[in-house]
């Protein structure tokens, strides 16, 4: 337990803005966003602009080489969309690539273990991803900006490079002995053999001319074309099955978003392959249980916890197992005219398979671990198969046809518990986005125990203690035991609107429609301002 380990209190001011909003995981892809909202984008361009940027800002989480889910409102039309662009298997996948070996442990996923752990780490760990495919597509379908302008803010950034704060030395530290077994990895995130140092930018190798491939070809040469035969040839001779068939035959899958009412709101999530299915049966049992006229406290936390193990149960009934995710980016946006998107995707793991392939400054995924290696489950592999469940819980509510708010997170089996609290505090409380970002959470989903950030209060802690095992800890940068939150708010009334970050991630933020500028430092150095 860590229910004592840092003595400082942190809160998060929400942003706000009489026109568009968007709040990251990172605050400097949110300014990417902002900046396409301010060149005449909606949200949909701003959502697509920030996650573009992220893989200059954020590449440990999510890029070009990974999957997930896009939930859109069409202000407008008065209707919900969503697409799913989660990753395919090769169609030559072969299971004898994964033998199993009882001495490796259980994948993240928790599948037995396979010999040289090949389905988490390396080429043979890589699925085809959808990133470009899906994002592309909701830009083409419902964006206003072509998609060459779109990448523009994402080209400056990877040609600056990466910045390198303490946070980032972090997140390459953690996986340094993995991204060393890979040259072109290596030769970005470990300069000189170690985890890059903090007050320097490092140069991301291939990845600003691939965007500007993209920019200039559009999407299909990420598929069709030279970028496509180039990351072919390195995952053949890194010992993927991944061909250029199979990167042409990739389609994201447009989706009629699942509903869930909940106190006369509409809570719109991907489908049942996503979390969605799980948000709406614990908001089932909230509905059924909460007194939202008692005083917010113990009961709401006893009843939400009762709510997600119910929900997480049922699920691992349905699927045999919990679904985990963990490295993952989710961006929230929301312009003037009440469109609104809520757009997570994910490497799975932090730096998914841990290869940059040399060609394109591309990071892979490697989501060949959301498959079973064993045949005859729901989950198990076979060539051409899509990613079939997943944690990622994009959420756009809407009353009264129009958008309040989109919510989503990262984290694995907290994404789901962290969700469902920022939405239920809004809708059973009438918490303001900043109250309901800076309320401590719970983190429930089928354990034997729950785990309650101290914050929440002795009283709180005492009346849990009398329901349930509990695992007391602060909500810390890491370990990241409570998800990392990005939302935006609109009042339907006014038309202002909010947007919040994760009050324990340093770098999460929102920023409100505003061109981008990156301006030179006394070092020399580009920066970011907002």
């Amino acid at each position: 337990m860590n229910r004592n380990v840092e003595q400082w209190q942190v809160r998060k001011r929400a942003v706000s803005s009489e026109r568009g909003v968007v709040a990251a995981q990172n605050w400097m892809a949110a300014a990417a966003g902002a900046d396409a909202l301010s060149r005449g984008g909606n949200a949909v361009d701003a959502a697509i602009a920030c996650a573009f940027a992220l893989n200059a800002v954020e590449p440990w989480m999510c890029g070009m080489g990974g999957s997930g889910y896009i939930v859109i409102w069409l202000a407008d039309e008065r209707r919900a969309v969503a697409i799913d662009f989660q990753g395919i298997l090769p169609n030559a996948i072969d299971t004898a690539d994964y033998p199993l070996d009882p001495g490796v442990p259980n994948a993240i996923m928790g599948f037995p273990g396979v010999a040289g752990n090949a389905n988490v780490v390396g080429y043979k760990s890589i699925t085809v991803p959808g990133a470009v495919a899906g994002l592309s597509a909701a830009a083409q379908a419902h964006g206003r900006l072509g998609f060459d302008s779109l990448l523009s803010a994402a080209i400056q950034l990877a040609e600056r490079g990466l910045p390198v704060d303490w946070f980032a030395t972090l997140q390459i530290g953690l996986e340094a002995g993995e991204l060393a077994r890979f040259p072109a990895s290596a030769a970005v995130y470990l300069p000189g053999g170690a985890p890059a140092q903090p007050e320097q930018f490092l140069n991301l190798g291939n990845l600003g001319a691939t965007l500007r491939i993209l920019a200039d070809e559009g999407p299909d040469a990420f598929y069709k074309g030279a970028i496509a035969t180039a990351m072919a040839e390195d995952l053949h001779e890194g010992g993927s099955r991944i061909t250029v068939d199979d990167f042409a035959a990739y389609h994201p899958q447009f989706l009629t978003p699942l509903a869930h009412d909940h106190r006369g709101a509409i809570l719109y999530t991907p489908s049942e392959n996503s979390g969605g299915q799980r948000l709406s049966e614990a908001f089932d049992f909230v509905t059924e249980h909460l007194d939202p006229s008692r005083p917010f406290g113990a009961h709401a936390y006893e009843i939400y916890a009762k709510a997600l193990n119910q929900a997480f149960d049922n699920h691992e009934r349905r699927l045999g197992r919990l679904p985990e995710t963990g490295s993952t980016s989710h961006m929230s946006a929301v312009d003037a005219d009440g469109n609104m998107v809520a757009l997570t995707y994910t490497l799975l793991n932090r730096f998914g398979s841990k290869v940059v392939l040399p060609s394109s400054g591309v990071l892979m995924n490697n989501a060949v671990s959301y498959f079973d290696p064993r045949p005859g489950y729901p989950t198990s592999m076979a060539g051409g198969k899509r990613i079939n469940a997943s944690n990622m819980c994009p959420t756009v509510c809407v009353r009264d046809d129009e958008a309040i708010f989109a919510v989503g997170a990262s984290g694995a089996n907290h994404i789901v518990p962290c969700t469902m609290q920022v939405a239920a505090y809004m809708l059973d409380y009438d918490m303001s986005l900043e109250e309901a970002f800076n309320t401590p959470r719970i983190d429930a989903g089928g354990r034997a125990s729950i785990r309650v950030d101290p914050a929440a209060g002795d009283e709180v802690l005492a009346a849990l203690g009398r329901s349930f095992d509990l695992e007391v800890a602060q909500n810390l940068v890491f370990p990241k035991l409570y998800s990392c939150p990005s939302g935006v708010f609109r009042d339907p009334a006014s038309g202002h609107t909010q947007g919040c970050g994760d009050k324990a991630n340093p770098v999460a933020g929102a920023v409100a429609e505003q061109p981008l500028h990156l301006e030179e430092t006394a070092s020399g150095q580009v920066s970011v301002r907002a």
